[in-house]
């Protein structure tokens, strides 16, 4: 596995950094950490970054620096694109004091956007990655449509996530699958009590949202780790950002969904508020 790690000289790289060490340490991954620099007279100051990097990352085998000239998000972009990473590290936020022409949040977007691979953004306060919360539902019932399931493309979220994050888990995580049940959401076929119902009812019920539900815990299964579905009813962005902010999770996953054209707009625009409005790591499964 290769992890790039996108460091930029703020305090906050120091999250980023001991959230990377913990994740390369576990996968056995190669690491290269990149700082950007708008100029080349600005190379001198990034290095100290660079050196606290490699001094907290030490322990990875394969461990190397880069420093790019350019522009901050065209610049890691690229670097993905060329090196063929699996994964991308960065914290926010990405300048100090100043968010110039961006929003709060719009520079990780626009990577998440473009990058090649799956992207984790780093933001709040450290934290050890025990508790995980994987929103797996998107867009109400959409997932459990069994027209638009036969047009998706490519894997499902779970088995993205098993595939390419199943070697940073220690064994000893508790990972709660969401499906959030939203009545604006809701397709035609889709009973009302099944709008109100938890888990354990659709599962006992096998209605279609249960048996999806049952399929992504069977993913899930691995020595040490502890999976459980949950079912949230009302707004899917409300729904959850309140379950991960009371149940204190450690990292929030999503996915950037395929699918027809107005299906990826709706669910591109609920990721993008779902990684603004997030106050814990988010990483975001292509």
């Amino acid at each position: 596995m290769r992890i790039l790690i996108v460091v930029h000289g703020l305090p906050n790289d120091e999250v980023t950094l001991h959230l990377s060490a913990q994740f390369a340490h576990q996968a056995g991954a190669a690491i290269t950490v990149l700082a950007v620099a708008g100029h080349a007279r600005d190379r001198a100051s990034l290095e100290p970054a660079l050196a606290r990097a490699r001094e907290v990352l030490a322990q990875a085998p394969i461990l190397e620096s880069k420093v790019r000239l350019g522009s901050s998000v065209h610049e890691v972009v690229r670097e993905a694109e060329e090196d063929g990473y699996d994964l991308v590290l960065v914290g926010e936020p990405w300048h100090e004091g100043r968010f110039g022409r961006f929003r709060p949040g719009s520079e990780s977007v626009h990577l998440v956007e473009h990058a090649p691979c799956s992207v984790l953004v780093v933001k709040g306060k450290p934290r050890a990655v025990r508790r995980i919360l994987l929103c797996d539902s998107g867009a109400g019932s959409v997932l459990a449509d069994p027209v638009l399931r036969a047009t998706r493309v490519g894997p499902p979220l779970l088995a993205r996530f098993t595939a390419q994050a199943a070697d940073m888990l220690r064994g000893e995580e508790e990972i709660t699958v969401l499906h959030v049940m939203s009545q604006i959401g809701a397709g035609p076929g889709i009973a009302d009590g099944h709008l109100r119902a938890a888990a354990e009812e659709l599962i006992e019920e096998r209605a279609p949202e249960g048996e999806l539900l049952i399929q992504d815990v069977q993913l899930l299964v691995r020595p040490g780790v502890q999976a459980r579905p949950l079912v949230r009813h009302g707004l899917v962005l409300d729904e959850i950002l309140h379950e991960a902010r009371c149940g204190d999770y450690d990292l929030v996953v999503i996915g950037a969904h395929p699918g027809k054209l107005w299906q990826k707009l709706l669910l591109d625009d609920l990721a993008r508020k779902i990684m603004v409005q997030i106050d814990r790591p988010i990483l975001v499964i292509k």
